[in-house]
């Protein structure tokens, strides 16, 4: 008798969150179920446009400005029928909470904030957040700026706790121009794009005559 059942192991994406000063892993986020679609997006960065020189049309000036946007699904009807205890009694919004503090200064900064507002200080330092990292396999481990965040809450227990949803993410990738070489998002921005270009030397160039012309001259 086997226990294996045919079906491969699915790993999940999701958002990790590190300190950034000292790199220390904070929060591990998984996406309950991997989204069915990914949209990214890329501005090209380069200095061609309209009144440069001819020479400058084909430099870039640093890497594409990348935004991902993607849309998942939490549902804890599976935990409700479970007798799951926390699901029970507050629903999913550990869940979702825990994904909408990554915008949000911590209640203890806004506090201190405040105080020394009170005394006077004049110039008070925004808080520094926390590290995303949007996680989506080995080849994509990218350090991101949340930009866009909404919550379709679905369905609801008896004391109206969300026990469906659907939450929306936009995400800005920061790279080096953002966070510079020194700084473990950087590093891990330089590990993606060398990703990429490594992934991309593994296509095979097709040939002219797939695109019906036999010479470019």
């Amino acid at each position: 008798m086997t226990s294996f059942t045919g079906s491969p192991y699915l790993i999940k994406g999701g958002i990790v969150l590190v300190d950034p000063q000292t790199s220390a892993i904070q929060k591990v986020i998984a996406l309950q179920y991997n989204p069915d679609t990914l949209t990214r997006t890329m501005q090209v960065h380069g200095t061609g446009g309209e009144g440069n020189s001819r020479s400058e049309a084909l430099r870039l000036t640093g890497p594409p400005t990348e935004n991902i946007k993607l849309e998942a699904e939490i549902d804890g009807t599976d935990q409700l029928e479970a007798a799951d205890k926390l699901t029970s009694k507050v629903g999913i919004q550990p869940q979702l909470a825990a994904l909408e503090m990554m915008i949000y200064p911590t209640s203890g900064h806004l506090i201190a904030n405040n105080n020394m507002a009170k005394v006077g200080t004049i110039e008070i330092a925004p808080m520094e957040s926390s590290l995303a990292l949007f996680i989506w396999n080995a080849n994509r481990i990218i350090p991101v700026r949340i930009t866009e965040f909404s919550i379709t809450e679905e369905a609801f227990d008896v004391n109206l706790n969300p026990i469906r949803a659907k939450v929306s993410l936009g995400m800005r990738v920061l790279n080096v121009d953002d966070l510079g070489f020194n700084n473990k998002g950087g590093n891990l921005y330089m590990s993606y794009q060398q990703n990429k270009e490594s992934l991309a030397a593994m296509f095979i160039s097709g040939s002219l005559s797939k695109l019906g012309i036999k010479a470019i001259v």
